[in-house]
């Protein structure tokens, strides 16, 4: 991020509003004196919560960041750590845990142990995604470990908990307060990103060139406007090759392949979550097109429109 620019707090609302943020899984490490847990790599990001203890995180080949109660590291995919809690004054290395093993399954919330010995040093590990469309997140992208050091009065602790409860709970409509919850502590995240004191913002692809911010908020925010490199690049202040360029390096991907994928994923919640008729739900997405609507969809996801909204919920991966 450049030095002086940051994203605008209205382009930051508009990005968090529509963001869907999904929980993959949730788990509860523990780990003993004189041990040490070894994480593999997993597609998704993750949050790791320290609830008790303390101890050295690992990442790759950096040198060990010291953790206590209410450090909050956010992980990237793809991204291996380790977690060990030494003794003191200890004159053996510390026993290594290559993979996690599961010692019990309550419901939704696994527990992994290292070593059996108290005091445990307690983690609570989240993986999850937020997402904007299918190979569009926010977190998704981030290239390298996030540390934050929180307090008891930021309730991070007592939010964790209340996901592990929903969890457990099987109440109606758990995976939709669980998913809230969780949205509650990303907002917490971002916003600390944007404080004086810690600013890791620009670690997020999307977020790392306000201008770019912004035309991916307007997209995001309204789909089946008109947009085109024009009328984005106008918005950005930019002119049509730098926005193409700066848009490419930000995102991923081109501004228009991103834009039908944005509209993709309005129709797909449109279908299954409406009675619209396919001729609104496509205008709404911005084509007036039957045709090219239904072959857009159905190379997105597979299928046609009316195929679609016939199939559950948990078959459509929305």
């Amino acid at each position: 991020m450049k030095a002086g620019f940051k994203t605008s707090a209205s382009t930051l609302n508009s990005l968090i509003a529509e963001l869907d943020v999904q929980l993959v899984s949730f788990s509860e490490c523990l780990v003993s004196p004189g041990c040490r847990l070894n994480v593999r790599e997993y597609e998704t990001p993750c949050i790791y919560y320290v609830m008790e203890g303390a101890g050295l995180m690992h990442f790759r080949g950096d040198p060990p960041i010291a953790v206590a109660p209410h450090t909050l590291i956010i992980v990237p995919p793809n991204y291996s750590f380790s977690l060990e809690t030494c003794e003191q004054n200890a004159s053996r290395e510390c026993v290594a845990v290559d993979r996690f093993e599961p010692i019990e399954r309550a419901n939704s919330v696994g527990t992994f142990s290292a070593g059996t010995r108290n005091p445990k040093t307690i983690v609570f590990c989240v993986f999850f995604r937020t997402l904007y469309c299918k190979s569009m997140g926010l977190f998704e992208t981030l290239a390298e470990p996030v540390i934050e050091e929180f307090k008891a009065d930021d309730r991070l602790d007592m939010k964790l908990k209340s996901v592990m409860a929903e969890l457990m709970s099987h109440e109606v409509a758990a995976g939709a307060m669980t998913a809230a919850l969780l949205k509650e502590i990303i907002v917490t995240l971002v916003r600390r990103s944007f404080s004086p004191l810690t600013s890791w913002a620009g670690r997020v692809s999307v977020l790392s060139d306000p201008q770019v911010a912004l035309a991916f908020a307007n997209m995001v925010v309204q789909p089946g406007k008109a947009h085109s490199i024009h009328t984005l690049a106008t918005g950005a202040c930019m002119g049509r090759s730098t926005f193409i360029a700066r848009f490419n390096r930000a995102v991923g991907q081109s501004p228009m392949t991103l834009l039908r994928e944005l509209r993709m994923r309005q129709a797909a919640l449109q279908l299954q979550m409406s009675n619209l008729p396919v001729e609104q739900i496509l205008r709404n997405a911005g084509y007036s097109s039957r045709s090219s609507f239904v072959k857009a969809f159905r190379t997105c996801y597979g299928v046609d429109p009316s195929t679609y909204r016939d199939l559950r919920p948990d078959e459509s991966s929305i």
